[in-house]
């Protein structure tokens, strides 16, 4: 994963004077400065402190405490607080054992404490290319972890706050103007690159869908053909050969995988905008996918240029972003065609050899093969992975074989075994609240399954009552 470093500003106050300042010696690998502060205080007596920040400038640091949190009143902003998170999470009143609302209404809270506005109080941001930018609404959203929230957490924020919708699309258009494409990882203004995919595509997708367009239209349009006509991260290749060649892009299949599904969303909003010529060359693109399927082992597989597979292959191995899978084997990653079930059905040959694989793939030995096997391959039934994205929609897929009672079976599996009210109550990152929205809809009864389309899947509602 490539980090890009971040300057904020800050301003910090306290309610009583210290008497003494103090600077540490930064710790092995720490950049930052540590202080060590003393105060003067009576028993009994407490001291208060107030953080602003910037991504601008001190002044706007300064400017955030005086304009948003003026007096010193402790007890009225942890009251402001818990009215404010309070009227969010009653937007969906469940009924059930204690345990399962703690774990559902925790789930909530994970999901919406991103993306995040980080404009100042003026309206000013600091945005990609360490460009100085003003949003005449006051909103810039940025914490945007594509590869993982577009699969549950975006189209949950459709239904749960819609609207705040139309301020991430914008968002994202704003940060394409500067940065020439979407966003593809988003963090402080700042693009990480540190995942696949050009997910910002799906998201605008669901929105327009569904209903949601006080956003230029046309421009995100624009903006989704631009982005992934674009030549990097492999998509120079992959419009030439129709797949990616594993030696001539790392983490191949996943990128013709994400890709293959991403330009089937844009095809989807072309045809909502009659746009045919369009329509079909990324509707003919999303079948990439099937130019990756060996039907020898019933894998997806890396090929070469030539078209020949590369060998050895085993779907157990993993080499932690550095093979041609993304944080996954290829027992996880060979699912990932939400936008066309029906033709990976067909790639089997038919619905009773998809169900014998599924089967296989919740019952297998729960093991990885290679030294440096991805850490975020977690949360296993079987070879399902849990705990990491890719996985997130294929205990779904039963229902599109007739075989809902499975989905049932494993969903509630899931639900009950893998999400607990412990510190360590997640068998995954939580990756900016998809994990936690994953759990928020399952518990709910139905899931997403192909993003970028209104449409779910039914599953098993842990609630008696929503």
């Amino acid at each position: 994963k490539m980090w890009v470093e971040r300057e904020f500003f800050y301003v910090i106050k306290f309610d009583k004077p210290y008497i003494d300042i103090e600077e540490l010696q930064p710790q092995e690998g720490e950049k930052a400065k540590r202080l060590l502060l003393s105060f003067d205080l009576k028993p009994g007596e407490n001291v208060q402190v107030k953080v602003g920040l910037s991504t601008v400038s001190i002044e706007g640091a300064q400017e955030a405490l005086e304009k948003e949190n003026p007096d010193w009143n402790f007890e009225k902003v942890k009251a402001q607080s818990a009215e404010a998170w309070n009227n969010l999470l009653s937007r969906i009143d469940v009924s059930g054992t204690e345990e399962q609302k703690v774990n559902f209404y925790t789930s909530i809270y994970h999901l919406c404490i991103q993306p995040n506005n980080i404009t100042d109080v003026d309206g000013r941001y600091r945005g990609p290319n360490d460009s100085i930018l003003y949003s005449p609404i006051g909103e810039y959203y940025s914490t945007l972890s594509l590869w993982d929230t577009y699969r549950a957490a975006h189209p949950l924020y459709t239904l749960l706050v819609p609207e705040k919708v139309n301020g991430f699309v914008n968002s994202m258009l704003s940060h394409c103007d500067t940065q020439g494409y979407l966003p593809i990882w988003a963090l402080w203004g700042k693009e990480n690159h540190c995942m696949i995919g050009n997910h910002a595509i799906p998201v605008i997708t669901e929105a327009y869908l569904k209903g949601i367009r006080n956003f230029d239209v046309e421009k995100a349009y624009e903006a989704m053909k631009k982005t992934s006509l674009t030549d990097r991260a492999g998509m120079g290749v992959y419009r030439k050969y129709h797949y990616i060649p594993y030696e001539l892009e790392n983490e191949s299949v996943s990128k013709t995988l994400e890709y293959a599904y991403d330009d089937w969303c844009i095809a989807q909003m072309a045809k909502a905008l009659q746009k045919e010529d369009d329509y079909l060359f990324f509707l003919n693109a999303s079948r990439n996918y099937t130019n990756l399927f060996d039907p020898g082992t019933g894998f997806m597989r890396g090929k070469s240029s030539a078209g020949e597979w590369k060998t050895p292959f085993s779907p157990l191995y993993s080499n932690h972003r550095d093979d041609e899978y993304t944080e996954g084997n290829a027992w996880q990653y060979s699912w990932l065609v939400q936008h066309d079930v029906e033709g990976l059905i067909a790639l089997h040959g038919g619905a009773e050899a998809f169900i014998t694989k599924l089967d296989s793939l919740f019952t297998l030995d729960a093991r990885l093969e290679g030294e440096n096997a991805s850490p975020d391959i977690s949360g296993f039934i079987g070879q399902y992975a849990h705990g990491n994205e890719p996985s997130h929609h294929i205990a779904y897929l039963y229902n599109y074989v007739g075989q809902p009672h499975k989905t049932q079976l494993y969903v509630n599996k899931i639900l009950t075994g893998l999400y607990h009210n412990t510190p360590d109550g997640l068998c995954g990152n939580e990756d900016c609240g998809q994990m936690s929205a994953w759990y928020v809809f399952s518990a709910m009864g139905f899931y997403p399954v192909c993003p970028g389309v209104p449409e779910y899947a039914m599953g098993s509602p842990l609630f008696p009552k929503l």
